[in-house]
């Protein structure tokens, strides 16, 4: 495609009447030189200007010689007699010329034969007597055919135009050549003939360019229209010229007059067939014929000369009217968008709730097949002009830039669309670049390294200069600016592919992607009204009060709103739901993933090698100064297939995306949006999602096959609910809460898989402190989810308690409406937190039965335990009954799964000494009668097995005895402040100082603190958990200790042990726990 420099209509050759100027000036010379002559009395001579000379013919084509018989195939049958091969027709020049320019011209010099064809030839007495004069011999020939064709011109006609007769001329040339080469002369007479037509050819298209610059050269019947609208009738219905030489004619006048004046020429013609697509109200519904928007884009097609004129790519435009008054811009804004065309969305989508899925697919169809019709024509008169040489290519990459750059208000967050170009422009022009970037979107890449990083940076075609960047400040794009200017005098011109990809790429985020974006707000407005109108039915207080008719009148209103909006939505869906488009932007889609992971891949690999995982802590400057676009577009582009139509992602694309996902979610630090990162998980989210047959999704299959996804997903996963805590946004506490539910589903999909079962033990064996964070967050989230839904729920009860009594009636109105309005806020955040925390109880279960180390640590354990008791005491306690609320699927509250959960956690964990200690020492809400009840509903509503509930009754059983144990050993009397924790307030048992505060802290105090929150709780400097949590090794706990100044305080340490054994001799039996490292740490 970059290659494409040449036109085929370059190769024809200009005639020698090159300036039309000249042309024009000698005819007027030849009229003026015509009427001296006839006030001259008694001249013999003439001073006719001497005709111009003639256009040197074209190289006669090479022509195959008449075929032999013994040239063909044989023939398997009964052998024949072979004739003798027929000797080549012999061309007798004085006749068959005259004839020729007889049938052409339709002119003569013959008096009677001109009165023989019934006035179809004219006889040209002056000519004929100006001929007879100087040369009684002369015949009819291609030497005095420019006398002949001005002679004609002339003479003028009643009917016909000078226009119209030279197209005739043009029309029976074309006849005569055709049955000339079907003769079959030699070569010899070939040439002598072609000689001929070359004459008559370059004659009769100079005169016909002639005629359309200045038709007053000549008599022309009055009333009919001349000069270039007189194009139209044969662009348009092919009245003077057959469609099929409609091209081949325009072709001839180009090459003719390239240069030389054929933008006036055609310049006029262009615009008054885009007129015509402009005047056509009903858009792509049209139906008008010759005047329709089909017969003008069908008239230009191929015709490469419109790129010369100035309204090809108009100077000093706005945004908005770049689409009315650019050439090609009332043809590609058409489109099926009901902002633009409303009529459409009104005929074929009408009440689309009453009508058939049929129904509504045939209207689909007949659109899609219009509009492709449209997109057809469009890349056919772009491409032609592509290539047809650098200066047609120049001028389309021009005038899509600047449809381009003068649209970048579009890509804002509030968009006023009245000062914008529309969707139906920018996706039209996408297309076409989407079928000029086909070449190099081969299957196996072969063209991703002719894409030239840097582009941006050093090309000035497209504005970005306030473009967000992946990952850079101002200053890093400014810098490798001044870097690439240095070099810029030796780089070579950007070539056509870098071009169109970088074209493509913003084409589709200004425009597609922008739509997108407009049909999801469409989406969210009727499900607002639909939330409206559900309020309006169910409270009804309006009825029999003054406001009624006020009321219902609104309601009506917003009912036709949402009836138009609906025809709105399916009319978006004609187009953005195209599989023709679809499939187009997978492709360049899966281009341009492949190119950014190879951008990033430090050994410029992928795809042929698979790229090392994590990504190097550097990010290439070529990477990270790219437009954030680049990235968010695939993003948003693939979240809206696998909502909206996650069958299209069978068609291409998968094994790239998931490898695109797994690369960036692996190395978070190259993308520094984190709404980009978390949407990446949401595309995981909904592509195992069920659908059709797929238990799994469009995208289980590959996630549980992948050999990365296999090794790196569930690190990823974990490693982004650890991330997600803080994004810095200012909803990031809701945030978080998508994210990890999305998270956790995905978990729990790719569960069933050993492999991603062997993958997380992996991960807790080599990175134990990730885990731990991991840990400490899932039961956080845990504790809060279900904290509130209990809580709501109570509210919920109360409430409807209220609401149930016999004084509810009775009360003010007003505090009726607000207790409703209470109830609906706390049923949707019940909903909402229910949700939510059955997710993260599933999680919790999950992991807890797998990888059991990293909950029974110091910093998680104690809470955890704390967690699970409270949960239990508020299902199977005494306030149980606070949560009976009505309906309680409406919520999606199943008490009964809760607590078999619940149960399940304790079971996964119940042979862990540390867990058993912990609750046996949590005393706000552990109670043996609380278990003993959870074992007995666990029986009665067969939520347990026997085994399971006799597992149970064991555990307790362990936890009754350790909790003997633990109140011995708390028996310490008064402790010293000196020893006591300064945030729990606690005995210490392994004291370490903060490098920062200086404050002494027991280890696994802060260790805790830091799982939440990496700051030093006394002074807020920042500090991370690493920095106190000891390695596999002694002598790297030391490194690490020596580094970070994070000391433990032996003497601190050795004083608490003193005591404990000074306690122990008075009789109070304390247990100090072996600490897993040795502490004797030098400072």
């Amino acid at each position: 495609m970059d290659d494409q420099n040449e036109s085929s209509a370059s190769n024809v050759p200009k005639s020698s009447l090159t300036n039309p100027q000249d042309d024009a000036d000698r005819i007027r010379l030849k009229r003026l030189a015509k009427l001296q002559a006839q006030q001259a009395s008694g001249s013999s001579g003439s001073s006719t200007p001497s005709p111009p000379t003639p256009p040197p013919p074209k190289k006669a084509k090479t022509l195959p010689s008449p075929s032999r018989p013994q040239d063909r195939p044989p023939i398997f049958q009964s052998p024949r007699p072979v004739a003798k091969p027929s000797a080549p027709p012999k061309l007798d020049i004085t006749i068959w010329e005259p004839e020729t320019i007889v049938q052409v011209l339709r002119v003569t010099l013959k008096r009677e034969q001109a009165e023989r064809s019934n006035g179809q030839i004219i006889w040209l007495k002056e000519v004929a007597s100006e001929v007879a004069s100087q040369d009684p011999s002369q015949r009819l020939s291609s030497e005095i055919a420019d006398q002949l064709v001005m002679s004609r011109l002339e003479s003028g006609s009643a009917i016909q135009t000078s226009f119209e007769y030279l197209t005739g001329c043009w029309r029976r040339l074309r006849a005569a050549k055709s049955a000339f080469f079907r003769r079959g002369y030699n070569p010899e007479d070939l040439t002598r003939g072609m000689a001929v037509f070359e004459k008559l050819h370059g004659l009769i298209v100079s005169y016909a360019g002639l005629s359309l610059q200045d038709p007053s050269m000549f008599d022309q019947p009055p009333g009919k229209i001349t000069g270039p609208k007189e194009l139209l009738p044969p662009l348009l219905v092919s009245e003077t010229l057959e469609s099929s030489n409609v091209e081949p004619f325009l072709a001839d006048l180009a090459a003719r007059f390239d240069g030389d004046g054929l933008d006036d020429i055609l310049g006029g013609v262009f615009k008054e067939l885009m007129q015509l697509v402009a005047m056509d109200r009903q858009g792509l519904a049209s139906t008008d014929g010759e005047s329709s928007w089909r017969s003008a884009l069908g008239a230009v097609e191929g015709l490469v000369a419109m790129t010369r004129i100035p309204e090809w790519n108009p100077r000093g435009l706005t945004s908005s009217f770049i689409e009315l008054l650019s050439l090609l811009g009332p043809a590609a804004r058409l489109s099926v968008f009901a902002r633009e065309w409303p009529q459409i969305a009104q005929t074929y989508f009408f009440e689309p709730e009453k009508r058939s899925q049929s129904d509504i697919d045939g209207s689909n169809t007949n659109l899609r097949a219009t509009l492709h019709i449209l997109q057809q024509s469009l890349f056919t008169i772009f491409n032609s002009a592509v290539r047809a040489g650098a200066p047609s290519r120049e001028a389309v990459l021009d005038y899509l830039a600047s449809a381009l750059n003068l649209n970048l208000k579009r890509g804002g967050m509030q968009v006023d669309r009245t000062q914008v170009a529309s969707d139906g422009y920018m996706i039209n022009l996408q297309i076409v670049l989407l079928r000029l970037a086909e070449p190099f979107l081969d299957a196996k890449f072969t063209k991703i390294d002719k894409v030239d990083p840097l582009y941006l940076i050093h090309s000035p075609r497209l504005d970005t200069s306030d473009e967000t960047r992946i990952n850079a400040t101002v200053e890093d794009v400014k810098a490798l600016a001044g870097e690439a200017k240095a070099t810029s005098s030796t780089a070579p011109a950007p070539n056509f592919i870098t071009e169109v990809f970088y074209l493509t790429a913003a084409f589709n985020h200004y425009g597609l992607v922008r739509t997108l974006g407009f049909y999801n707000e469409l989406e969210r407005h009727l499900d607002d009204i639909d939330k409206y109108l559900e309020g309006i039915e169910s409270d009804r207080s309006y009825v029999g009060t003054p406001m009624e008719a006020q009321a219902r009148a609104a309601v009506e209103k917003v009912k036709g709103d949402k009836a138009r909006l609906n025809m709105e939505v399916f009319a978006y869906r004609v187009q953005i739901l195209d599989p023709d488009l679809i499939f187009r932007m997978i492709g360049f889609t899966t281009f341009l993933m492949a190119w950014l992971i190879r951008l990033a891949d430090p050994a410029k690999k992928y795809p042929t090698q698979q790229v090392t995982l994590p990504l190097p802590q550097e990010v290439s400057p070529a990477f990270k100064t790219l437009p954030e676009y680049f990235f968010e577009d695939i993003v948003e582009f693939y979240l809206f297939l696998v909502r909206h139509t996650p069958g299209s992602m069978d068609l291409a694309g998968k094994k790239e995306l998931v490898e695109f996902i797994l690369t960036f979610m692996s190395s978070t630090w190259y993308i520094k949006n984190p709404y980009l990162k978390a949407k990446l998980v949401q595309i995981l989210f909904y592509g195992i999602l069920p659908y059709g047959r797929d238990k799994m999704g469009v995208m289980g299959p590959i996630l549980n096959s992948h050999p990365t996804a296999l090794q790196h997903l569930i690190p990823i996963l974990m490693s982004f609910y650890v991330e997600v805590e803080q994004t810095g946004a200012h909803s990031q506490f809701y945030d978080k809460f998508d994210a990890r539910r999305n998270i956790a589903y995905i978990l729990k999909a790719i569960w069933t898989n050993p492999d991603h079962r062997e993958a997380l033990n992996r991960e807790v064996h080599v990175n134990m402190a990730n885990f731990v964070r991991f840990a400490n967050l899932l039961m956080n989230d845990c504790t809060y989810l279900l904290d509130e839904s209990l809580s709501k729920l109570s509210e919920i009860h109360a409430i409807q308690i209220e609401m149930a009594s016999d004084g509810w009636a009775t009360r003010p109105q007003q505090e009726r409406k607000d207790r409703e309005k209470a109830l609906q806020g706390a049923e949707q955040q019940a909903t909402s937190y229910i949700t939510l925390g059955k997710s993260m109880i599933d999680l919790l279960k999950t992991f807890t039965a797998e990888a059991k180390a990293p909950f029974t640590t110091p910093e998680i354990v104690d809470r955890l335990a704390a967690m699970l008791n409270y949960n239990l005491d508020a299902l199977v306690g005494p306030k149980c009954l606070n949560l009976n609320v009505k309906n309680m699927d409406k919520y999606r509250f199943n008490p009964r799964q809760l607590l078999s959960d619940i149960i399940t956690v304790y079971l996964n964990l119940s042979d862990q000494q540390e867990f058993v200690r912990a609750v046996a020492g949590e005393g706000r809400s552990y109670k043996k009668s609380l278990f003993e009840r959870a074992g007995g509903i666990a029986t009665k509503r067969a939520l347990k097995s026997s085994t399971e509930v006799e597992q149970l009754m064991m555990f307790v059983t362990k936890v009754e005895e350790t909790k003997l144990l633990i109140e011995a050993e708390d028996d310490l009397g008064e402790i010293p402040d000196d020893f006591l924790d300064p945030l729990m307030y606690t005995l210490m048992r392994d004291p370490v100082k903060l490098p920062s505060s200086k404050t002494t802290i027991d280890r696994s105090t802060i260790k805790a603190h830091l799982l939440s929150d990496s700051h030093d709780p006394f002074n807020r400097s920042p500090l991370k958990i690493e920095d106190v949590t000891p390695g596999m090794r002694r002598q790297t706990f030391v490194q690490i200790c020596k580094l970070t100044h994070i000391i433990s305080d032996t003497e601190l340490r050795v004083k608490i042990e003193a005591w404990l054994v000074e306690q122990r001799s008075k009789g109070m039996v304390v247990d100090v726990p072996e600490v897993a490292m040795p502490m004797d740490v030098e400072d």
